[in-house]
């Protein structure tokens, strides 16, 4: 147990480049990922329902009336499944401007995440992508209050559940709820850039001093 703990200690700076690399990868594969159509529809209901981003869809507090006659966020009924695409709901997204949005945001997180990973060579610029990161899952984070998709909705049946609002976080609410997860991860790496530029800061002090 002692080599193991000494073994642990002396790649702590070792695991926070891994956790920069880490965090690229999510950041790089789900930004790219907002280039494609289905990934776009998927983040609809988060920036309509959002405080901070439903400026951005033109369609954002529009109602429907769905087949129930119920009243509905218009986007529900335009909801693409993912692995099926139907024109319609594609021509209201390109007319709601949800993939315009998609790709700024995507290049957004592919940024956010390439600052993360130049922070293992680049300490202020690590840093910058670090806090950059924890703002980002404070948006994220945010959609749990935001977002009614994000808890199990009441659907009714036969012998509905009792099991629905909130705690009980949907798939989409379970998701959100890891970015906290990502939250920690920006400021660590942030928090040892920060450690980097102070040292190299004191060497430089007394290197002048000698």
């Amino acid at each position: 147990m002692q080599a193991l703990t000494y073994f642990l200690s002396r790649l702590h700076v070792s695991f926070i480049h891994f956790l920069r690399i880490a965090i690229f990868i999510v950041m790089a594969w789900i930004g790219g990922l907002k280039a494609f159509p289905y990934e776009a529809d998927g983040i609809v209901p988060f920036v309509s329902n959002s405080p901070f981003m439903s400026f951005f869809y033109q369609n954002a507090d529009r109602t429907a009336t769905d087949s129930s006659g119920k009243n509905v966020a218009e986007y529900m009924l335009y909801k693409n499944p993912e692995g099926k695409v139907v024109q319609k709901n594609i021509d209201w997204h390109q007319e709601n401007g949800t993939y315009l949005f998609s790709y700024g945001l995507g290049l957004v997180i592919f940024g956010i995440g390439t600052l993360v990973l130049l922070g293992i060579w680049y300490p202020k610029v690590g840093m910058i992508g670090g806090l950059l990161t924890f703002g980002m899952s404070i948006v994220t984070l945010s959609f749990l209050i935001s977002t009614p998709e994000v808890y199990v909705p009441n659907l009714g049946g036969d012998f509905p559940t009792p099991h629905h609002g909130f705690p009980y976080l949907s798939g989409a609410g379970r998701l959100v709820l890891k970015d906290i997860i990502m939250m920690a991860g920006g400021l660590i790496v942030a928090s040892q850039a920060a450690q980097c530029l102070i040292k190299k800061k004191t060497e430089k002090t007394n290197s002048h001093i000698a």
